[in-house]
């Protein structure tokens, strides 16, 4: 398979799985301030995840629930929305439809034009659990179908991939943004308004029931161990890590326990240090620096796949200085 389409390939699937995780952000707020009393309605902490408050307040200003909303959704100018997202999967699945089949292509059309469709009303702050929870529909009937119709190949374990990586970071960082933001203050902790934010973390990710199911009563460490040290649930960092883990050895071919390449080598060693990870471990380091040093880490297991799967690679005379600099 040539790097340009494994690349695309594998940014489709990751920009559709941004899009739907953004939908379930803040989806879960919405559900959230439905239990909390009007004036702790919070919607800046969803920016604050993001990174990007500075084009927010160039782009719209107060932090108000409208603003917030368009922003996170429809606003093109912010890379990571839900509308430019799913453009931006749309032109990779473009640019290889030869590689994907044709019921990928268009569930993935309908799935953009629907919300560009959708920007030009006020569904999201109207029927904001119906919008969202279609877009979340959407997505999965996109992974379903691309299971359902492409062969297994390359470009399957690619998508595969690229999905999961997204989805382990996501799930990252919105445990992150629970413990540091989203309590307007410590004296919270432990209080009703803090199991209400953690369902809601839980309820982001599709968590609820699956952890009742296995711990009935909500506890802080517990959510925390379970969303990112779960092995059979779907959306747990752990989880995802080691699907991931087992389709990037289907495309280079490699056994577990060895690696040939640095993808390999850094996706092998994040996955063992969850494997053997303790929750009391996890605490006592603190989460929000656990966190963090694990998206560090699972950056550079990204930067690894585009270096040894996608960078362009000099020939001739230009391959010859390349390795005379290495020298």
């Amino acid at each position: 398979m040539l790097s340009r389409v494994g690349d695309a390939i594998y940014w489709m699937s990751r920009y559709i799985e941004r899009a739907e995780n953004v939908a379930r952000f803040v989806n879960a707020n919405f559900h959230m301030i439905l239990d909390l009393p009007q004036e702790q309605e919070q919607w800046m902490p969803l920016v604050s995840t993001t990174g990007d408050e500075a084009l927010f307040a160039e782009r719209h200003g107060a932090p108000t629930r409208e603003n917030v909303v368009r922003f996170l959704t429809f606003d093109t100018a912010y890379g990571s929305s839900i509308l430019a997202s799913l453009r931006a999967a749309r032109e990779n699945a473009r640019s290889v439809r030869e590689h994907i089949t044709t019921e990928m292509w268009e569930q993935l059309n309908k799935f953009f034009l629907d919300v560009r469709e959708a920007a030009s009303g006020t569904a999201p702050l109207d029927s904001p659990h119906e919008f969202y929870s279609g877009i979340m529909r959407a997505s999965h009937q996109f992974s379903g179908t691309t299971d359902a119709t492409m062969s297994h190949n390359e470009g399957w374990h690619f998508a595969t991939l690229g999905r999961l990586l997204e989805r382990a970071d996501k799930t990252s960082r919105i445990l992150d943004a629970k413990y540091f933001v989203l309590l307007p203050s410590v004296s919270y902790v432990g209080t009703v308004y803090d199991d209400i934010q953690w369902a809601a973390v839980l309820r982001s990710t599709s968590a609820l029931q699956m952890y009742r199911k296995r711990y009935g009563q909500i506890s802080p460490s517990r959510v925390v161990d379970f969303l990112m040290l779960s092995s059979d649930f779907p959306r747990a960092v752990r989880f995802c890590l080691g699907g991931a883990e087992d389709s990037l050895r289907a495309i280079s071919g490699t056994a577990r326990g060895t690696f040939c390449n640095r993808a390999e080598q850094r996706l092998g060693q994040l996955r063992a240090e969850l494997d053997y990870a303790l929750i009391d471990d996890v605490i006592s380091i603190g989460l929000h620096e656990f966190v963090d040093a694990f998206q560090n880490k699972l950056n550079g297991v990204g930067e690894a796949i585009f270096d040894t799967f996608f960078a362009v690679r000099p020939t001739g005379e230009g391959a010859k200085s390349e390795l005379k600099e290495r020298a």
